[in-house]
């Protein structure tokens, strides 16, 4: 079999929907991250599935990568990565609270949460994000689709406009590299990454 064609209609349609993606909501999630990151606030951060593994990339990214390098460091809480409290809130209370559960009671003033999911839909991010609005604390969201009721409930909108979960799910992780990039050179003196 021939995959070139299929190859390079990928390649295209990823490089045309990273030129549609909004640079002032990203400059305002950087902005909001730091200012977080300043305050010594937690950031917790959540997805489901592929979503699930983006959002413990960029809590190795921050956490490890740029804080290496800084005085004051990231404060990121994937809240997908502990399987057993996971499992026993799914078990025990529902799957559509494993996310809502966590933050009850954790959550303070200079809190954040980033949340993840292709559709916008996801029941348990929908969830966190709505507990974390009520509690006054502000929320990023990523999207790809229409962007559903996430994007709607988020204070900063990281959306792709695409009919695509691979797309959605591939430019999520550049946001994570493209804003732990930036933070490297601003935060840390550091030109490239390693």
């Amino acid at each position: 079999m021939n995959y070139i064609e299929n190859i390079q209609d990928y390649i295209t349609l990823e490089i045309e929907i990273l030129k549609k993606v909004d640079v002032n909501s990203l400059n305002e999630a950087l902005n909001l991250l730091n200012e977080t990151r300043l305050k010594k606030g937690h950031i917790y951060i959540c997805g489901n599935g592929g979503s699930a593994a983006t959002a413990s990339h960029f809590q190795n990214d921050f956490n490890k990568g740029v804080s290496e390098h800084i005085e004051i460091p990231f404060r990121f809480q994937c809240l997908n990565d502990n399987v057993a409290t996971l499992m026993a809130i799914a078990n025990d209370i529902g799957y559509e609270d494993v996310f809502r559960f966590q933050l009850r009671g954790n959550l303070e003033p200079n809190d954040i949460l980033i949340a993840i999911s292709g559709s916008g839909n996801s029941v348990n991010i929908i969830n966190a994000v709505k507990y974390a609005k009520e509690q006054g604390n502000k929320v990023i969201g990523l999207t790809g689709y229409s962007g559903g009721r996430l994007k709607e409930l988020s204070n900063v909108s990281l959306h792709v406009p695409v009919q695509s979960m691979q797309i959605t799910e591939d430019i999520h992780m550049i946001f994570d590299h493209l804003m732990m990039s930036i933070f490297y050179k601003s935060l840390a003196g550091i030109e490239h990454l390693k």
